[in-house]
């Protein structure tokens, strides 16, 4: 997989009909089209990076005012499709590094990034359902390591207004350390 795109709207029905466009736009994969809290919908495809380019694009055009955000990562960091289907095993927690946004696209990219900048494990990105549509990742390493990978998560969704907090926890108190590995 070279490059994975999303496209977050605020209507279900153009979601539905925005996938569709984006699916018969460019030969990719689809990896989620779901509905997601607060009554969002989101499109996530995978592909060559002009694939995904193209079908990015022919969903925000069929999506118009209802698509709220989006992104294209090219070379995707491997750790992230894993992160968001939770199958990320940890052996071990160390310092624990979160980052909450109020879209999906930004927390991706961030997690994206996170990933890329320093030496750490995403252990999940958890996608709008039952938390109000907001988003967040948590990732473990050495405290530099998810303190510079925090740091440079952020940039894009604070630039955007998406970022809600950051936070890196030193060493987690172990009763938390059995809640997330």
């Amino acid at each position: 997989m070279e490059s994975i795109g999303l496209l977050e709207l605020n209507s279900i029905a153009r979601g539905i009909e925005a996938a569709d466009a984006m699916l018969k736009a460019a030969q990719v994969d689809l990896l989620e089209a779901k509905p997601v809290c607060p009554g969002k919908y989101i499109v996530m495809i995978c592909g060559d990076v002009a694939a995904v380019q193209s079908a990015v694009d022919a969903g925000k055009n069929i999506g118009s005012v209802a698509a709220i955000d989006d992104f294209i990562l090219p070379n995707v960091h491997p750790h992230v499709i894993k992160a968001i289907s939770s199958s990320t095993e940890v052996s071990e927690l160390k310092a624990l590094g979160i980052i909450e946004t109020f879209s999906i696209a930004s927390l991706i990219v961030a997690a994206d990034t996170a990933a890329k900048a320093g030496q750490v494990d995403l252990i999940e990105i958890r996608i709008g359902m039952g938390i109000g549509g907001k988003s967040f990742v948590t990732m473990t390493g050495d405290v530099s390591s998810v303190t510079s990978s925090v740091e440079a998560g952020v940039v894009l969704a604070s630039e955007r207004g998406m970022l809600i907090e950051k936070v890196v926890i030193p060493s987690p108190h172990y009763l938390l350390k059995q809640r997330i590995c």
